[in-house]
């Protein structure tokens, strides 16, 4: 799919700061450095519209993109940082609760995950927290240019052992680098909304 105009509209702390124009939304969930941003950009065709930086844990907020004026993407915090302090990491963590289950015009989650590992227990913990909120979810496993082709499916296997993924929710291979995946990811995303 091509981007013509996406834009950040609001990065928010509070559901008095969220958009109200009642377009779908798709929040984006993973581990701080996983390629988030990397993901965002390669998606909508945009250098540096998601912020991507060496630091993890630079996106504090829930970030609001409006895309083509039709649905939204959320960024949401990276978990998983230990150099976020627990005071911060608690306000997080209430700041997505409130976003994931209140939020009426949220469609689904697409939870991104670094094919080269195991999926963390704090990705395991995502999972089931999406899943508790009954809410749609398609994996990305990012860096898969990183994995050579016959290994690939290995890693896969292993992804959706460590979550105990459901048959209903589907993995995609993505590369920033290649752009492989990005095709299927919107598909995925599409489906959703």
């Amino acid at each position: 799919m091509k981007v013509n105009q996406a834009e950040l509209m609001i990065s928010a702390v509070s559901t008095e700061q969220y958009p109200q124009n009642g377009l779908p939304e798709i929040a984006l969930a993973g581990r701080s450095n996983v390629g988030k941003s990397s993901f965002i950009n390669t998606l909508l065709t945009r250098k540096n519209l998601a912020y991507t930086s060496s630091k993890p844990g630079k996106t504090q907020t829930l970030n609001f993109y409006d895309i083509e004026g039709r649905y939204i993407f959320v960024d949401v915090p990276g978990y998983g940082y230990a150099k976020v302090s627990k005071t911060e990491r608690a306000a997080w963590g209430r700041m997505m609760e409130t976003y994931f289950s209140t939020r009426e015009s949220l469609r689904g989650v697409v939870l991104i995950i670094d094919v080269r590992h195991l999926p963390s227990s704090e990705d395991v913990q995502m999972y089931k927290y999406l899943k508790y909120f009954d809410l749609p979810i398609v994996i990305i496993a990012t860096k898969a240019d990183k994995v050579s082709k016959n290994k690939r499916p290995r890693h896969v296997k292993q992804i959706k052992e460590t979550l105990e993924m459901e048959k209903t929710d589907s993995i995609i291979l993505f590369s920033a680098e290649t752009g492989h995946g990005k095709e299927d990811s919107w598909k995925a995303i599409k489906n959703l909304i």
